[in-house]
């Protein structure tokens, strides 16, 4: 499920600002509440890990990962989190920075003491996100810790108890997130770091294996005294790179990764161009082992980043001032269950690539060649791919076999071979470009065959599917579709398929009527579902459905063309139509052909009334695929009711 759109919008900080400002980022409003909404507050609580940051003695930043199942962090209050989680006491720094207390006078230093209630005066900075890899849905939640205590249980651990103060938060998008299956675990944390002369940290052969296979981390960051920001790094495995882990002349250690595209809000980047301390934790999800770090970090923008990692855009250096490495210090296990299609390939360092002119660029499991485009309107356009063959699978045997797309799921592209010019240090034509990975997502439009389809849900050896996506024309990808000669081959690599679970309109309940609300090309969810989903209540599967769109009068060839594929989806529709049709032919005569497929046409936009009509409170669900303007609108109408929606910022 999709981000949720947020209702106020505030100031970006001078980091953020400036971050934007060098990457040519167009103004836009800040999303992020000052509170913590029911609706956030609920996917919190259904996630079964928070990553917390917090601030040590010295003001520097670190994270950690706690839970293991849901609800171990849920709302206690209005903006107020408490969270209940075992943890390692001895060599968690969150834990330390936020419970331990001063021993007594000679003692050894700040501890944690069983039972002492600790209530910071004004609280204590911290900030979390809360991340459920089975949906890959998150949460970034910041504010301060206002109460809090820990009772030390077996040998290392601590039952903890505290309250969180929320005083910002934001819905994040699904992308690099990769999927993972978590379970409970109870951990036996032990030390087993080492240090270089002088105190320099090292990391053991361990660590550098655990580095070496990451998928995943967490870095929190501050903004002076006033704030702090936890956020999620994924990708492949191996996409963070160590740059050096020396003794020599106390060099130490330092570690990269690549930035990829995001939501462009730069929140962590931000916090780092001001004030540049970060706290990384890279759990291993296999064994529990996990590394903390913290450290300075340098934000590599250009040909800086390229210099540092080859076709790199955007990275981050890290250099390490202190580091732990605790073996089975982490209170879950998680097995992996698939990989996000939007992750890139592993960028190696300029240190790594002895030749880096045999880099891939692309490391697609197929390949899509681009074989009709029909042009809808004067800005939507279909174009059919047909599936090549996959790539081999770098071990010598066998192929990769790819996963069949389901009515309602997306295919990620990478067309950076195509696109991709390398680093320019201006490009006044295309300005975005310099922050762009080229990797695009676009929903599938068409069903796959089912002969093309093996028994166990992939893709049958041998076959070469057709596959459809209907989009409008906007930006380098579909500037390049739309003007490319189809005489030529042009074959674009697939990095996979993949969407929703909670969108998939054909798992309707009976009795539950199903109220899918569009705005243009945010159609397309339904194209590939909808002749399923009919089928399936005139079965008596299902509860009905409706389908509410909005459209501008010059994309009404579009809706002639949906509904004239699909045999009763027009005696289902409601189309609201604004606009002039100009420049597509016999408005008239295109609204009548509507008409005769069974739609309703209202010539008006589309209103509250319009929608809540539609089924009855606690009977039906809403599905909602539209722009962010209209899907604040539509939360607006429908709070209070269960609603699905996509979203078309990530």
């Amino acid at each position: 499920m999709a981000k949720i759109v947020t209702l106020e919008s505030s100031e970006f900080h001078p980091g953020e600002q400036a971050m934007q400002h060098l990457l040519r980022i167009p103004q836009r409003h800040n999303p992020t509440h000052h509170d913590l909404p029911t609706p956030l507050a609920y996917r919190v609580a259904q996630s079964p890990l928070v990553a917390f940051g917090a601030l040590d003695q010295q003001g520097r930043p670190w994270a950690t990962v706690w839970g293991g199942e849901a609800g171990f962090c849920q709302p206690v209050a209005q903006d107020v989190l408490g969270v209940r989680a075992t943890a390692d006491a001895r060599y968690d720094p969150v834990l330390q920075g936020l419970l331990a207390v001063d021993g007594e006078k000679g003692g050894s230093g700040r501890q944690i003491v069983d039972d002492a209630v600790v209530k910071p005066e004004g609280g204590r900075l911290m900030a979390g996100l809360s991340i459920d890899l089975a949906t890959r849905d998150r949460v970034k939640i910041a504010g301060r810790m206002v109460v809090g205590t820990a009772t030390r249980t077996e040998p290392g651990l601590a039952d903890l108890q505290l309250a969180m103060r929320v005083e910002e938060s934001l819905g994040n998008c699904p992308k690099y997130l990769n999927k993972k299956h978590i379970t409970p675990h109870i951990p036996k944390p032990h030390l087993a770091s080492e240090e270089g002369g002088a105190g320099v940290p090292l990391l053991p052969q361990a660590a550098l294996d655990l580095v070496a296979k990451a998928d995943l981390f967490f870095i929190a960051s501050k903004h002076g005294a006033h704030s702090m920001d936890v956020n999620h790094r994924g990708g492949a495995p191996g996409f963070v790179r160590v740059l050096r882990n020396e003794h020599d002349e106390g060099r130490g250690v330092a570690l990269v990764y690549p930035e990829f595209s995001g939501n462009r809000l730069y929140q962590t980047l931000g916090n780092l161009h001001t004030d540049p301390l970060a706290g990384l934790v890279i759990p291993d999800f296999d064994t529990g082992d996990v590394l903390y770090v913290t450290g300075r970090a340098t934000v590599l923008v250009g040909a800086k980043a390229a210099a540092c990692m080859p076709r790199a855009k955007l990275a981050v250096r890290v250099d390490v001032e202190e580091a732990r490495f605790v073996r089975d210090g982490l209170a879950f296990r998680g097995a992996v269950v698939d990989y996000s299609p939007y992750n890139p390939v592993v960028r190696r360092l300029a240190t790594e690539n002895e030749d880096l002119g045999a880099v891939p660029s692309s490391e697609g499991v197929a390949t899509a060649t681009l074989v009709r485009r029909e042009r809808l309107t004067p800005t939507i356009s279909r174009y059919t791919f047909t599936l090549g063959r996959q790539d081999q699978d770098g071990k010598g045997g066998g192929r990769k076999r790819l996963r069949a797309w389901r009515p309602g799921h997306h295919v990620t592209l990478d067309f950076a071979e195509e696109l991709d010019m390398g680093y320019s240090h201006m490009r006044d034509d295309d300005p975005q470009s310099l922050n762009d990975d080229f990797v695009r997502t676009f929903t599938v439009s068409r069903p796959i065959d089912p002969e093309d389809v093996a028994s166990d849900g992939f893709i049958r050896e041998g076959a070469e599917p057709e596959f459809e996506i209907t989009v409008r024309r906007h930006g380098p990808a579909t500037r390049l579709l739309e003007r490319w000669n189809t005489r030529v081959p042009l074959a674009i690599p697939v990095l996979g398929f993949g969407g929703a679970e909670g969108f998939a309109l054909a798992k309707g309940q009976e009795g539950v009527v199903r109220v899918f609300v569009a705005a243009g090309v945010g159609i397309t969810p339904l194209m590939a579902q909808a002749a399923g989903v009919l089928a399936a209540d005139s079965g008596g599967q299902g509860g009905g459905l409706r389908v509410l769109w909005s459209l501008k009068g010059e994309d009404l060839p579009l809706a002639v063309d949906v509904l004239g594929r699909t045999r009763g989806l027009g005696s289902v529709t409601k189309l609201f139509v604004t606009g002039e049709a100009a420049g597509v032919g016999d408005e008239d005569a295109m609204i009548a052909a509507i008409r005769g497929l069974g739609a309703e046409v209202l010539e008006r936009r589309m209103g509250a009334g319009d929608v809540l009509a539609e089924g009855e409170k606690g009977r039906r669900k809403f599905y909602a695929c539209a722009g962010p303007d209209m899907t604040k609108i539509l939360l607006k109408w429908t709070e209070g009711e269960e609603v699905a929606y996509e979203s078309f910022e990530y």
